[in-house]
């Protein structure tokens, strides 16, 4: 059967709120997407509940917001719901106050990591023992030295056998930087390190513990946000924000001019979007 298509009036009028992913829906690297400047100031014109849901750890609300106005995307840090965030309640539930953490990512992810009560330090100065390893992003540092600095220690480590959390509050794997250029996000660095940890001990079962989209947590924030789970994901990610959205018990529009542009006929029901929406 196929993917009806909708409309962002459609939208408006089906449901109570809308949460929107940035990149590839608002944003990409080289700035504002078409309408995106109209549709959040119409969703701010109309009192629309809304809540920018983003996968993204290496910002803070204030830092992305900023961003986002810079590149015509005017938005308050209230809006803005980052997988960062969730690092609070993630150290709260470990018993993680005091935690030496190896941040891998820029300034941003280590000021998420201190509003959590870890103490970080960034993977290309880092030595020693720590109690948590958070894969935040793929900048901020020199990748390839930081990159493998951070893995000696996570396979130290793993060798003694003392005992540490792996994070990663970005599962992505790529984002879109402009049309028809992507980078490796945050979700592929701890791919890299899961594999040569298992290629190091084999039989092995070392996995960050993921929190942003497609899992729930993420979703739970941004419902808490604007009230209501009568609401839909606007996201341009089958694996991430229609997995997460559909799993959670919401409908998830498909932004099709983002990073996914064809859908499969066969496919899985759990990445089967309810809508296709092809413009703002």
């Amino acid at each position: 059967m196929p993917i009806p298509e909708t409309t962002i009036d459609a939208l408006f009028d089906r449901y109570e709120a809308l949460l929107i992913d940035a990149y590839g829906v608002l944003v990409d690297a080289s700035g504002a997407l078409s309408g995106a400047a109209a549709f959040i100031e119409r969703l701010e014109r109309e009192d629309k509940p809304y809540a920018i849901v983003t996968n993204d750890a290496s910002k803070l609300e204030s830092s992305s917001a900023r961003i986002y106005g810079a590149r015509g995307v005017p938005l308050s840090e209230e809006r803005v719901v980052t997988s960062g965030s969730l690092l609070v309640d993630y150290y709260a539930a470990k018993g993680l106050d005091g935690a030496r953490t190896l941040v891998i990512g820029p300034g941003d992810t280590c000021r998420y990591v201190e509003r959590a009560g870890g103490v970080p330090v960034k993977c290309d100065v880092a030595e020693g023992w720590f109690d948590v390893v958070v894969a935040g992003d793929e900048a901020g540092f020199d990748f390839l030295p930081g990159i493998e600095r951070a893995l000696s220690i996570v396979l130290a480590q793993l060798e003694t056998g003392r005992p540490f959390s792996l994070v990663l509050p970005n599962p992505d794997l790529i984002y879109p930087q402009a049309a028809g250029a992507f980078g490796f996000a945050a979700g592929s660095i701890a791919l890299l390190i899961e594999h040569a940890a298992a290629t190091r001990f084999p039989g092995r079962d070392v996995r960050f513990d993921r929190l942003g989209k497609p899992h729930a947590a993420i979703f739970d924030a941004a419902v808490r946000r604007v009230g209501t789970k009568r609401c839909v994901m606007i996201g341009d990610q089958l694996a991430t924000d229609v997995r997460g959205a559909r799993a959670y018990g919401i409908d998830a529009a498909l932004a099709m001019w983002g990073l996914t542009q064809a859908v499969p006929e066969a496919l899985d029901a759990a990445l089967r979007p309810t809508w296709l929406l092809k413009s703002l």
